[in-house]
């Protein structure tokens, strides 16, 4: 009998069973029946300062918010008796078929929510047989990563120097990784604010409202924070240069983030000649940008606004993703990521022009309040969740989705509402 394989060598699961295999949930995850659920429970679980880091947005929090807003512009329309017993929710991304069509973003500093998070997320990727893209902001070294779950993506922030930048090659290609995510849209680190106000920097300054934070948490404090440093000792900045960065914790640190201001299209020439695997770019919100990465030679691209963390302002991936999907009319996958949290967002996103969707926050919450079997949970919830919509949409296939079974209700809203120009009847002429 011919087993067909996923790309991480797994069995590949029917419809029926593209979720983890079925088990006792721990208690803390009963009661968590969507995505959204995650973050509540994350709040109640992670210190303060933590908790703001990852949930909140640069400056007004405006791109943050319109990741979300931008979902409900659109109704979807379904096609009523379309036999969809035969339903599948199968894509092929690289040449490699997964099922469901959605994967884990980029998050930085993992392992501080949760006990060896990128590790965690990686390995419960590659059990559900879905990319898991690890941070170039993480503090496992990706060497680690890479031999705990291969197949995993790298995420880099690169500066523009040529010298610093073999170097990094170097070291990702040694790691074992095959795909490498450069994230473009961020020259300068944003006006985070908003994390400062919870208490979060990076690194982390010792000071009593941060030790007052932690003892309220006792779980996380326990679980998370005094097991890495009992088991892995302090948490370093692994990647974020070629050499091992500062503890994340210190007083003073000096900035390994420098030059990335002058990284530009040379540079990603540069990488794409000196890189031999599949090459995707995070972060492009404009059509003009999309045709040029294209004509480096990059292999896809995530549209993105770095889940609402950097241009405050910025329109949402979804408004966006029909015209980027038209400039580079399927030379490359376009992917997609940012406000992400139900079935329907995943469809709507690949009926506008997606190839694949990321998700990052509910992901990293999940694994915080119950590691690698939270992260399987959200992804049977999500999974599950795209199979029924599939059927009440009244599709089979993921490839039967167009802008059809689309609705524009924001801007059907806009022309009832716009005066009428007045005829000469309407002025008793």
């Amino acid at each position: 009998m011919t087993v067909e394989r996923n790309g991480f060598g797994l069995p590949a699961t029917s419809r029926r069973s593209t979720a983890a295999p079925r088990r006792v949930s721990p208690a803390r995850l009963r009661g968590i029946l969507a995505l959204d659920d995650f973050e509540e429970h994350a709040r109640r679980f992670l210190p303060r300062p933590i908790f703001g880091y990852i949930a909140s947005g640069s400056e007004t929090n405006a791109s943050l918010h319109d990741n979300r807003a931008a979902f409900k512009q659109y109704a979807l329309l379904p096609r009523a008796l379309v036999d969809v017993s035969r339903r599948s929710h199968k894509t092929t991304l690289f040449g490699v078929t997964h099922s469901p069509p959605f994967g884990i973003a980029p998050v930085g500093f993992s392992a501080l929510s949760a006990y060896r998070g990128d590790i965690v997320l990686a390995r419960a990727a590659a059990r559900a047989g879905i990319p898991m893209i690890m941070s170039g902001a993480s503090l496992i070294r990706m060497e680690d990563v890479a031999k705990a779950a291969p197949g995993s993506w790298f995420q880099a922030y690169l500066p523009g120097r040529t010298d610093v930048i073999t170097a990094h090659l170097e070291r990702i290609a040694a790691a074992g990784f095959n795909t490498l995510v450069i994230t473009v849209d961020v020259p300068v680190v944003s006006n985070r604010e908003n994390g400062v106000r919870s208490g979060f920097s990076a690194p982390l300054r010792p000071s009593l409202r941060l030790a007052w934070h932690g003892l309220v948490r006792p779980r996380w404090t326990i679980g998370t924070f005094l097991r890495t440093l009992t088991l892995h000792g302090m948490p370093h900045f692994e990647n974020a240069s070629v050499e091992r960065g500062p503890p994340i914790i210190a007083r003073n640190v000096a900035n390994h983030l420098a030059g990335r201001d002058q990284l530009d299209w040379k540079h990603i020439a540069f990488i794409r000649e000196n890189w031999a695997g599949r090459l995707v770019l995070k972060g492009v919100l404009r059509g003009e940008d999309a045709r040029r990465a294209v004509g480096c030679g990059v292999d896809g691209l995530i549209v993105s606004n770095h889940g609402g963390r950097q241009l405050d302002g910025a329109p949402s991936p979804l408004r966006v993703l029909p015209d980027i999907a038209d400039a580079v009319a399927g030379a490359v996958p376009v992917m997609f990521d940012s406000g992400v949290r139900r079935g329907t967002d995943v469809l709507k996103a690949l009926a506008l022009g997606a190839s694949f969707v990321f998700l990052g926050r509910p992901f990293i919450y999940a694994a915080a309040i119950a590691g690698k079997a939270g992260v399987l949970h959200a992804h049977k919830l999500l999974s599950e969740e795209i199979d029924r919509d599939m059927a009440l949409l009244g599709i089979n296939t993921l490839s039967d989705l167009t802008s059809d079974f689309l609705k524009d209700t924001a801007r059907e809203r806009a022309c009832s509402e716009r005066p009428r120009r007045k005829t000469r009847s309407s002025v008793g002429l």
